[in-house]
């Protein structure tokens, strides 16, 4: 036993390269001030490395070359933006090592883990640069520069510096724009492309794995509709052919032996407990580590199926859908389940949510609508400024979809989601009542001015991206009436259930308290549940239980589904407070 936390547990964690400490981040009743400790694994001794009161870590660097040192990003000067700090594992001792001047966003280390590369927003039009230097003592010069509708990162220097590996839709001085991230290689010295790594028409790159001692590709995934890995070092290909054999699942690589011979890798099929394998390069074989929900292991579980669907402006979307096993798949009630962001998308694969719901009988729809990430450029900004508009159509079309292919019932559509996804639920109930019959929010804003009112310090640097994205809600009262829910509650007359977490940072409490209010005010009838020790989702398992319990008895109710067996036992210590929307009034 390393750690011994029953209340949040510890969700973040990784070995550091000194082989002596194990690394992880908490924060406190969810307010996402990421503090980050070191166990030491010899002595048990737990030490915080960022003791300082308000702040965070963000980033978290580690390097093979210089294995007793860290680098963090942290805002404790300026809560708006982080300085990176270099920390002696040893000592516990952190220094500054590179003072933000209130633009970057990213940084990015040499093969010998020096600062000499970042990546900083200007506020003026959204925009980003890529700013480089020779030396730490050097001058900052810019060698890239993305507009706010293209897209770009940075992953790392070559080992020689003279290159950075930069995910990229711009052309850097050879052949034109692509609408789809590519993985190419550039001049440090002038941002000009040298080498094309890898690329796909239909979507960006996804993962890149890296060979940390030479610094140089050896694989790289895309996944339009499903993850699918390409070897491009020759040093690997024998071994990525053996995977595609033996692993069925969404394969990730999660850590690797410091020769790089033995590779632990997770397997995450859709109807499979999640699994941890031992890949041992030397002898070409894969064994099995340990399932990470073994429990599982009697059950059917559901299968999940990608769709193409055609929506009413004549764009295509990629959609997963889970059906109940064993039932035939005609006329079900159906979730429609919106993921965050949205600035994220939805994968083929594990999805516990999806199987909670398909287990109480439930076919279950997740689309990647547009403004969703993935998908190239062109899709991503089709969603500029499309909150409860084009964004919003999407998902009708796709439960019109599902009820058009005898999926699902048209009286028995529920839609549900979290952050972005508790949004569009809102939306969904207002903007187009007669098509869900309920519908549950989880810390979803239903203000968009005030929402971009209240976001963190440190998302300071993101303002002009987010006023880009989400639209000029701040000065143009129309569009932020249109688009806020909390102006058309009256129009909500369909069943809705709010949970939210009273330390969320992101959405904070006054969203879910004013849609509440707004509600009551006009007569309309809503269930509210605030968790006292919970941020931007729900964290402790005995509070993560008594939501889903409750929100299974309200789908139930309301579309007919299944309820799993009440367990007490599993809610003990909960925080969760219905409230009186009265009380808000």
């Amino acid at each position: 036993m390393v750690t011994n936390d029953t209340h949040r547990g510890i969700r973040m964690f990784d070995w550091a390269l000194d082989n002596v400490h194990l690394l992880y981040k908490q924060d406190v009743g969810g307010d996402e001030n990421f503090h980050l400790h070191a166990v030491n694994l010899s002595t048990d001794e737990v030490r915080d490395l960022t003791p300082f009161e308000g702040c965070r870590c963000d980033a978290l660097m580690m390097s093979k070359n210089v294995p007793g040192s860290l680098l963090v990003g942290l805002n404790v000067r300026d809560k708006s933006v982080f300085d990176m700090h270099r920390i002696d594992l040893k000592e516990g001792t952190a220094q500054i090592d590179t003072e933000n001047p209130g633009d970057v966003a990213q940084w990015v280390v040499d093969h010998e883990f020096r600062i000499r590369g970042c990546i900083a927003t200007v506020q003026a039009d959204g925009s980003k640069v890529l700013r480089v230097r020779d030396t730490v003592e050097g001058e900052w010069r810019k060698i890239a520069e993305w507009p706010h509708d293209e897209t770009g990162g940075v992953h790392r220097f070559t080992k020689d510096g003279s290159g950075l590996f930069v995910e990229t839709s711009i052309a850097h001085g050879k052949g034109e724009n692509s609408d789809t991230a590519r993985l190419i290689v550039i001049s440090s010295k002038d941002g000009t492309e040298t080498e094309l790594i890898a690329s796909d028409t239909r979507c960006d790159v996804d993962d890149v794995e890296f060979d940390d001692d030479e610094d140089v590709v050896e694989a790289v995934s895309f996944d339009y509709d499903r993850k699918v890995w390409k070897a491009i070092s020759p040093s690997v290909k024998k071994d990525y052919e053996i995977l595609a054999k033996e692993v069925k699942g969404t394969m990730t690589l999660t850590s690797k032996s410091s020769d790089n011979r033995k590779w632990i890798l997770s397997d995450f099929s859709d109807e499979k407990s999640p699994r941890y394998c031992l890949f041992d390069r030397d002898a070409g074989a894969v064994s099995l580590l340990f399932l990470a929900r073994p429990k599982l292991e009697p059950y059917t579980l559901a299968p999940m199926t990608s769709h193409v669907i055609t929506v009413s402006d004549g764009e295509k979307m990629v959609a997963f859908l889970t059906l109940p096993p064993g039932v035939e798949p005609k006329g079900l009630p159906l979730v429609l389940v919106v993921h965050g962001g949205p600035w994220a998308r939805d994968h083929w694969g594990w999805n516990p949510q999806a199987q909670w719901l398909a287990n109480r009988g439930y076919a279950v729809l997740m689309v990647n609508f547009r403004a969703s990430t993935g998908y190239g450029k062109r899709w991503l900004h089709l969603g500029d400024a499309q909150w409860g508009e084009t964004m919003q159509q999407d998902l009708t079309d796709a439960v019109n979809w599902a009820v058009g292919e005898g999926y699902a019932d048209k009286s028995r559509l529920a839609i549900f989601g979290g952050s972005y996804g508790g949004y569009a639920t809102l939306a969904g109930l207002a903007f187009t009542p007669e098509v869900y019959c309920c519908g549950v929010d989880i810390v979803g804003p239903a203000h968009l001015r005030t929402l971009l009112q209240s976001v963190p310090a440190y998302w300071a640097p993101m303002k002009k991206m987010l006023t880009l994205r989400v639209g000029d809600v701040e000065n143009d009262d129309a569009l932020n009436e249109k688009a806020s829910p909390f102006y058309h509650a009256k129009k909500v007359v369909r069943p809705l259930l709010i949970a939210q977490g009273a330390n969320d940072p992101r959405v904070k409490q006054a969203e879910s308290d004013q849609m509440v209010k707004a509600m009551h005010s006009v007569g309309t009838k809503v269930e509210y549940v605030l968790y006292a020790d919970e941020g931007h989702g729900f964290a402790r398992p005995c509070n993560r239980v008594d939501f889903y319990q409750r929100a299974e008895v309200f789908l139930s109710e309301h579309c007919k589904g299944r309820v799993g067996p009440a367990e007490p036992e599993h809610t003990e210590g909960n925080s969760a407070a219905v409230i009186d929307p009265a009380s808000l009034a």
